[in-house]
């Protein structure tokens, strides 16, 4: 048994000082990474989807499940961004003004008026 022991502590030895060893390779990877401006390190940390199903078909109940993850995660997001009451947003959608019927016609013998001092003025040039 005492020989066993040692091995297993000679081991645990040996993985700490490897361990160690990749910390520092890891360390100089991302300097380099850093210098040469590629971030491939942080994007190689983030985990990739994986899919167990053949041909990368996902059941309907997976996909349900990450439906219901999605949209509780924009709920969480749009918890904290609410508006506050009584300020105008971009999504309101602005109410249309009619115009009477009074103020069109003045706008009109308005327009014409000015239309007729137009032609008058080219005519002159002419």
């Amino acid at each position: 048994m005492g020989n066993l022991a040692n091995v297993l502590q000679e081991l645990r030895a040996e993985r700490k000082q490897t361990q160690l060893q990749v910390e520092k390779l890891d360390q100089a990877i991302a300097v380099i990474e850093s210098l040469n401006g590629t971030g491939t390190s942080q994007q190689a940390t983030q985990p990739t989807r994986t899919v167990s199903a053949p041909s990368g078909v996902i059941s309907a109940s997976s996909r349900r499940r990450m439906a219901l993850a999605q949209k509780a995660r924009w709920a969480k997001i749009r918890k904290g961004s609410r508006p506050v009451a009584g300020t105008k947003t971009a999504i309101s959608i602005p109410v249309k003004r009619k115009m009477s019927i009074a103020s069109r016609r003045k706008i009109a013998a308005f327009q014409k008026a000015r239309w007729a001092r137009i032609k008058a003025q080219q005519k002159k040039a002419a």
